[in-house]
């Protein structure tokens, strides 16, 4: 298999972090078009891989073009990469990112990473419940050999309506449910990166089977779909 990514993807970002602004951009627009197929390309590949184990039915590549209106930096442009790659729903649950920065700051990320607020209730009280399905997940060893540990923004104390005593008040404050990896430079440009990230997501599974599980049933476990 060729490199996933080439070196000219990283130069370019690398470049336009230096000259992050409209004239720069305009002028090498040329370069970036091409550069954004070979990345294009990259992504299409890593979706055809996931289909071969996973029901995936959406990818999404983010512009490079930043959002400015309400944040301070007003640089124009992106200086990474990112795409997402969604679950069918409403069966499946979870989703996947792919996000390519020069300098050692690639990585990939899976999990829930803003669930709407059915869906963390639902994911709480779960856990409120019976932890020990989610625990017996992240802690396995094969898993934990990829993934780490269970990352996410969580509360200080415990949400409305649960005790801060639960034994399971570490999973219960969570308002995130994600897992990251991440990638050097060399990783990326080497030519089995995308198996790699494939192999990766795929080891996430028996996490999205549970969380899928759980966010389509209720606490009795009847379905709602």
């Amino acid at each position: 298999m060729a490199s996933s990514f080439s070196p000219e993807v990283f130069s370019f970002l690398n470049r336009l972090k230096e000259n992050n602004e409209r004239d720069w951009f305009n002028d090498n627009k040329k370069e970036f078009k091409v550069i954004e197929k070979e990345v294009k390309s990259a992504y299409n590949s890593l979706f055809e891989l996931l289909k071969t184990h996973d029901d995936v039915d959406n990818l999404k590549l983010f512009r490079i073009y930043r959002d400015v209106r309400f944040s301070k930096n007003k640089a124009p442009y992106k200086t990474h990469f990112g795409g997402s790659f969604r679950r069918t729903k409403p069966e499946l649950r979870g989703g996947y990112y792919l996000h390519i920065a020069p300098n050692n700051e690639s990585f990939i990320a899976t999990g829930f990473w803003e669930p709407n607020k059915e869906d963390l209730f639902r994911m709480r009280k779960e856990f409120e419940m019976d932890p020990s399905m989610m625990r017996n997940i992240i802690n396995n060893p094969e898993f934990k050999s990829v993934w780490g540990e269970l990352q996410g923004d969580e509360l200080k104390s415990a949400p409305r309506d649960f005790n801060k005593e639960d034994p399971a008040i570490d999973l219960i404050r969570k308002k995130q449910y994600i897992f990251t990896k991440n990638y050097t430079d060399k990783e990326v440009l080497s030519k089995d990166f995308l198996n790699d990230v494939n192999v990766s997501f795929k080891a996430v599974r028996p996490y999205f089977d549970y969380m899928s599980e759980v966010l389509t049933t209720n606490l009795n476990g009847e379905s709602i779909i």
